[in-house]
């Protein structure tokens, strides 16, 4: 069944249904102060190599002890080594000041595999795997974790729901790298139970896949829109702040912990 979100341009903010939404113009990212922010090297045997991992909690958090997980995945062009330059932790801090529930942000680099194995290197597994025991580590709650993506890593964060069900309790996604007939799409039926935020610039090279995505899924998504921007981070960092509260909304409530279901193969 294709959802009937409403999708055409008018000009001006329009309402669809399902909680998805075309707007206009995104609000710029406001600054804020990061809080606890590291950059850590790690050795990642899915990867089979070392890796940067960065970690982010909003301030006024401490360390981040008991506070619930939004993993990391990035696009083509940045890594863990960016973000912090790229005002994510100060993004995070914000979003909590304007009522979203605290969360951390962690985020591996997972190269430019697609975030899918490649010739033993595999990032999903690592994203899947790793990631969440060095958090648990660091005292983080597991057991509530969310992920957000853009582009290339927008794609990975669909897939890594779609084959590890329950994993996650939620999926922001920023200008996801689909396209009709990749595995992504043929796949969008596991997605039918997952809230989705969906963000797209109006100007983006990948709208229209976007778009075709987005109506075949049997769920529409809970949050998001089509605005103004393109296929870059001055638009991506446009929508974090409403990406952020999406995240914030979706890990307010601990759970036990998900029992992901591999797919088959």
């Amino acid at each position: 069944m294709i959802n009937a979100a409403v999708l055409s341009v008018a000009g001006a903010a329009v309402s669809a249904v399902g909680g998805f939404a075309l707007a206009g113009t995104a609000a710029p990212m406001p600054e804020a102060r990061a809080g606890d922010e590291r950059l850590e090297r790690k050795m990642s045997a899915a990867r089979g190599k070392e890796i940067d991992f960065y970690t982010a909690v909003p301030d006024g958090y401490g360390d981040g002890k008991g506070l619930p997980v939004c993993l990391v995945m990035h696009g083509e062009a940045k890594r863990p080594r960016h973000y912090g330059s790229l005002g994510f932790g100060r993004a995070l801090t914000r979003a909590v000041e304007k009522g979203a529930p605290p969360f951390v942000l962690a985020g591996a680099d997972g190269s430019r595999l697609g975030w899918q194995p490649h010739a033993g290197d595999d990032p999903q597994r690592m994203a899947y795997e790793e990631v969440p025991d060095w958090c648990a580590a660091r005292g983080f709650d597991i057991s509530r974790l969310a992920v957000w993506g853009w582009s290339m890593g927008g794609a990975g964060a669909l897939r890594l729901a779609q084959t590890f069900r329950g994993f996650v309790k939620a999926a922001a996604v920023l200008s996801p790298a689909v396209a009709p007939g990749d595995d992504v799409f043929e796949a969008v039926g596991r997605l039918r139970a997952q809230p989705l935020g969906l963000w797209c610039g109006l100007d983006d090279r990948l709208l229209e896949n976007v778009r075709a995505f987005q109506m075949a899924l049997t769920m529409p998504p809970v949050a998001g829109h089509y605005s103004e921007g393109g296929h870059d981070m001055d638009y991506w960092k446009s929508v974090i702040p409403e990406a952020f509260q999406f995240v914030g909304s979706m890990l307010t409530r601990p759970s036990q912990m998900p029992s992901p279901t591999p797919s088959p193969g």
